[in-house]
């Protein structure tokens, strides 16, 4: 085997295990998003994650990938490529498919707990065919008309987790928010079932963003992957760091669900830069997201007033954002911070603004389509009862062994529902405190 040859096959296998890894990310999206929902909507989680996965791939093969990165029409649109016809690199399609069903299932967590399961099916098929194909033909193709201004986004800062949080903000608006969130203008807080299962998700994406941010490489470059990952990890590590000691100062104590969203806010800041700052920005990068990520939740909550389960519009959007625009601050050839003016943050500037501009109308409008057709939204006693049994009819968790021998033999009827309750009651108060505000 040639030099040229064996080089092209370990870039493969580089950036295919990158494509494993952004997969695996999906398992960590399911356990977070189940993790801080309630029990009762654990099965339905599950199910939307890997229906997501795996519409969203049969739809960008069969025209996503085509929209995204075929011959451009005037740097707004890919026209060719559909059925991957023509398209020679297969490994590519691989790893760009596992990034656009991730930009749809960060709508997934904001509008949990209420969305009617078959409406989530149509904004996936939505997002993977049209929205997010178009915003990386723009940023990505080469030919786009914001990579033509001079945009830079590395891995996705904008062009996966900007775009998927404003497509969640959209859509948690237009579904409301769940029954009991917002109460005599008090904010309450519903709480997840299981913070274990939310902190494995958290490590599972942290692990899966290597992937995210390495296989971006496209190349097994050992001048370049080691610096690309060292900035992915320590961003992360500042992001967690911040957020903790954040909310010591803001609510008295360290904050456990916040502090695990803050690993993923520092994930997504450093995304777009991950190639272009040095440790030193990255950390500050991460330092930042902290803080934005605990206002964003809370802005969100309590001024616009959109119920967002799993903070994904403030770790995906505001995040995204932050990081974006940090490459005009931080970008060590052009960045503000580096001599270069403020010429790169005007463009990173003009990007985020488009893409925000372009998602809030092509998903409301879409949404307002689907709902002709689907409600977007479950019924109210299906809500209460929860959407495992409603939607999938099945529980997540069974609990007989829990009740076995609590009552008496000889116990009447009756008896034993009054003893069942008083034990199902204690249950309830261990396993889910009561609501306070934020």
């Amino acid at each position: 085997m040639s030099n040229e040859a064996l080089e092209m096959s370990i870039n493969l296998v580089w950036v295919m295990l990158g494509a494993f890894f952004v997969f695996f990310m999906h398992a960590g999206f399911a356990m977070v998003e189940a993790g801080f929902t309630r029990s009762k909507n654990a099965v339905n989680i599950l199910m939307k994650n890997i229906l997501t996965i795996s519409i969203g791939g049969i739809v960008y093969f069969v025209a996503g990938y085509a929209i995204m990165f075929g011959d451009t029409a005037g740097g707004f649109i890919g026209t060719s490529g559909f059925l991957l016809n023509g398209v020679d690199d297969i490994g590519f399609f691989v790893f760009q498919a596992m990034f656009a069903a991730t930009c749809a299932t960060i709508i997934s967590g904001a509008v949990a707990e209420r969305t009617n399961i078959t409406a989530y099916i149509a904004i996936v098929g939505l997002m993977t065919l049209f929205v997010y194909p178009v915003v990386g033909h723009w940023i990505w193709q080469g030919d786009g008309w914001i990579t033509a201004l001079g945009f830079v986004d590395f891995a996705g800062s904008t062009v996966v987790h900007l775009t998927g949080a404003v497509g969640a903000l959209v859509a948690a608006a237009m579904i409301g928010p769940r029954i009991g969130k917002y109460e005599k203008g008090v904010v309450n807080v519903i709480p997840g079932h299981s913070i274990p299962l939310g902190a494995l998700g958290v490590f599972i994406l942290w692990l899966g963003w290597f992937g995210f941010n390495g296989g971006s490489t496209l190349a097994a470059d050992p001048s370049f992957v080691p610096g690309v990952i060292a900035n992915t990890f320590l961003a992360a590590s500042a992001g967690v760091i911040a957020t903790a000691f954040y909310t010591k100062f803001r609510y008295g104590h360290i904050d456990g669900s916040l502090t695990l969203n803050g690993a993923l806010g520092g994930l997504v800041g450093i995304t777009a830069g991950a190639a272009n700052v040095s440790i030193i920005g990255s950390i500050v990068i991460g330092l930042v997201a902290g803080p934005l990520l605990v206002e964003g939740v809370r802005f969100i909550e309590t001024k616009l007033k959109v119920d967002d389960p799993v903070g994904a519009v403030a770790v995906h959007g505001i995040n995204g954002i932050w990081g974006t625009l940090a490459i005009g601050l931080f970008d060590v050839a052009n960045g503000l911070f580096y001599g270069g003016g403020v010429t790169q943050l005007g463009v990173q500037l003009i990007g985020v603004a488009a893409v925000i501009a372009w998602t809030t109308v092509t998903v409301g409008v879409g949404l307002s389509i689907i709902k002709v057709f689907v409600p977007l939204r479950v019924s109210r006693e299906d809500e209460i009862e929860g959407l495992d049994i409603t939607e999938h009819g099945a529980h997540a968790y069974e609990f007989q062994d829990v009740f076995k021998g609590v009552t008496n033999k000889g116990d009447t009827f009756a008896q034993r529902l009054t003893t069942l309750g008083k034990t199902a009651s204690i249950l309830e108060r261990q396993i889910s405190p009561q609501n306070r505000a934020r």
